[in-house]
């Protein structure tokens, strides 16, 4: 039975291989999605999304001779939702991937209910990691990691470390704490000197870390 929840989703395929985008185009198109362009390359994914109209683009992280990377990036400073779909699962590119802004991360060898829910979820403003995924970041994460960071915040500054680990962005942020933008970007800095970090990408990586390695 299709998946109701990602019925007529506009979905753009950045993928070296084209027999990965044909099999990715059957399978989303079996299932109710739409598939509204593809590439292979960054360049021809930039030119060719300003007039697809995509919900979300799956990326792949290894496009030819260049790096899936740079291409989230790009689309995230557009706007543009952004799942990693990729061959890759050790925790340095995927933590590569998500301080890039990918909104998802699955691995191509899940099943495709697992990339489906990773769809539905990432299009209900969720930062989503497959199971693969998440193993993969909690490795190497200490139990007792979370202690420390946690202590040195204020309870409002944990609230909102939390929900930037559930993928809401600045503007999410203002919303559900019904504060300004420059509120929540004070709320950064004060969280980034308390646990010594220099960049907002940063930050958002810990707390994607911490939230889905609880």
């Amino acid at each position: 039975m299709p998946d109701t929840t990602v019925q007529g989703v506009r979905v753009f395929l950045v993928d070296d291989h084209p027999a990965v985008r044909e099999g990715l185009s059957l399978l989303l198109g079996s299932k109710g999605l739409l598939v509204c362009g593809e590439a292979d390359c960054r360049a021809d994914a930039l030119s060719r999304l300003t007039s697809a109209a995509a919900d979300v683009v799956l990326v792949d992280l290894s496009l030819g001779a260049e790096n899936g990377i740079d291409l989230i990036t790009n689309l995230r400073e557009n706007g543009v939702k952004v799942l990693v779909y990729s061959m890759h699962d050790d925790r340095e590119r995927i933590e590569a991937a998500l301080a890039a802004g990918a909104n998802g991360y699955v691995t191509k060898r899940e099943m495709a209910a697992t990339l489906l829910k990773t769809i539905s979820s990432v299009l209900a403003g969720e930062c989503y990691l497959s199971p693969v995924a998440t193993e993969a970041l909690r490795q190497g994460t200490e139990p007792e990691g979370s202690r420390p960071v946690m202590a040195r915040l204020s309870e409002r500054e944990q609230k909102l470390f939390c929900k930037m680990g559930e993928g809401y962005s600045t503007s999410d942020l203002a919303q559900h704490f019904a504060i300004s933008v420059s509120t929540v970007e004070t709320y950064y800095a004060r969280i980034l000197d308390k646990l010594k970090l220099s960049r907002t990408k940063e930050l958002r990586l810990m707390a994607i870390r911490f939230t889905k390695g609880k």
